[in-house]
């Protein structure tokens, strides 16, 4: 009876860890990564699973690509991930879930995200939680130093305008025989920034957006200095539709003075760069109305398609710890979104000199940032901006239709697409 009753009892104990296991739910996570991100999202997996027993993240790591184009996809098939780190953070919002009931401490969510947690949701008056900045980004350019010095020309000062920029940039590359003074990555979230600056409003008094005056001196003043040479043609140009391309491999191969790209590329710089060339990051430079970055970031979004929202939520709350937060931005060499961690600042210790100085060279810009930078980085339709500004910007460079067309034609595009995705 005896053997039985252990028999029994063992048999009792195994079906409750069974069970046990049974209620933490595998969940799978889809990153890109400009740099080291989801290797060291790898590492904080490893720490979740071992303090959480039973726990099991897959985290499956994509292109950048691969996330704007496919992941839309799949969530408009009812397939997808439980979590990915997202960049087009208000464009994907109506897949997100609410993960705010299932949070430890909601109020902590609310201290220290509060000022980014309104770009993941999807109408006014939500108060949800459906997930968190992994980094706070701001647009920049980055300059190669070593070529202003090996052409005896000063570093523009930090209210320069950007036609000071333009004419330094164009002097530089003429003396050191460099192909071109400058490029802008090829998206319109970085147009956006000098828009902003040329005076574009974004959005007309009923919220609705809207291109005015200052928008369409922006494209003028871009599509001129591509045709005048200013401009390096083959990062714009090289390219059909809205796909993205960004500049910094032009600029690591010492083809251009000055970028405008960002500061989730600093890693990325100071590993591809190396001593080849001294490169600075400087503050935006200066239109009439403003001296405006885009503000941005990567964020976690924990996602419809899952069937285990505790899961992803238990899962994001550790990732939202100070520890962690603070462990992620400083391995990776980036600006945290968390209050308390920025508040308190970061070592980096594994930036160098230059990477230090670029970050504190963005973070210091953040106040610089215009309200309709903000409002538009927070606008759940704001790929219908970007994306025909790419698109049309890009037709006037290479001559088929002109800047006036192409404005009217941004402006079509704009409002066919904010209808189609009111539908």
């Amino acid at each position: 009876m005896k053997l039985q009753s252990k028999l029994l009892n063992l048999a009792v104990g195994v079906g409750l860890m069974g069970l046990a296991t049974a209620t933490l739910a595998d969940i799978r996570v889809m990153c890109y990564q400009d740099g080291i991100e989801c290797d060291v999202t790898a590492d904080l997996i490893k720490r979740y699973e071992k303090q959480n027993p039973g726990a099991k993240v897959a985290l499956d790591i994509v292109p950048y690509k691969t996330v704007v184009e496919q992941l839309p996809i799949q969530l408009a098939a009812g397939q997808g991930p439980d979590i990915a780190r997202v960049a087009e953070i208000g464009g994907l919002s109506k897949n997100y879930i609410d993960i705010g009931p299932y949070l430890k401490d909601r109020k902590y969510w609310e201290a220290n995200f509060g000022s980014t947690l309104p770009w993941m949701r999807n109408k006014a008056g939500d108060k949800g939680i459906y997930g968190m900045l992994s980094q706070l980004t701001m647009t920049g350019p980055f300059v190669n130093k070593t070529l202003f010095e090996q052409a005896k020309i000063p570093l523009p000062g930090p209210k320069a305008t950007w036609d000071e920029w333009a004419d330094a940039a164009r002097k530089v590359a003429k003396a050191t025989q460099t192909p071109a003074a400058m490029a802008w990555d090829r998206s319109g979230h970085r147009f956006a920034g000098p828009a902003v600056s040329y005076g574009a409003k974004i959005f007309d008094a009923k919220g609705n957006l809207a291109l005015d005056e200052g928008y369409k001196t922006a494209v003028g003043k871009f599509v001129a200095w591509h045709k005048d040479g200013t401009m390096l043609k083959d990062v714009w140009g090289g390219s059909g539709g809205s796909s993205y391309a960004d500049t910094v491999g032009e600029f690591k191969n010492g083809r251009l003075v000055m970028i405008l790209s960002g500061s989730w590329q600093i890693n990325r710089m100071q590993k591809e760069i190396g001593n080849a060339f001294d490169w600075v990051a400087v503050p935006n430079p200066c239109g009439p109305a403003a001296c405006s970055g885009m503000p941005g970031g990567s964020a976690w979004v924990a996602l419809k398609t899952t069937k285990s929202p505790k899961e992803v939520a238990q899962f994001l709350d550790f990732m939202a710890q100070e520890a962690n937060v603070a462990e992620f931005a400083s391995r990776t060499n980036t600006i945290p979104a968390h209050a308390e961690v920025a508040k308190r600042g970061l070592a980096y210790t594994s930036a160098g000199p230059a990477a230090k100085a670029a970050l504190t060279v963005f973070t210091n810009g953040t106040p610089t940032v215009a309200p309709a930078a903000y409002a538009l980085q927070g606008y759940k339709y704001n790929r219908a901006l970007m994306l025909p500004t790419v698109t049309r910007v890009t037709q006037a460079i290479v001559g088929e239709i002109s800047v006036d067309e192409a404005v009217n034609k941004i402006s079509t595009d704009m409002a066919e697409a904010v209808k189609q995705a009111e539908k």
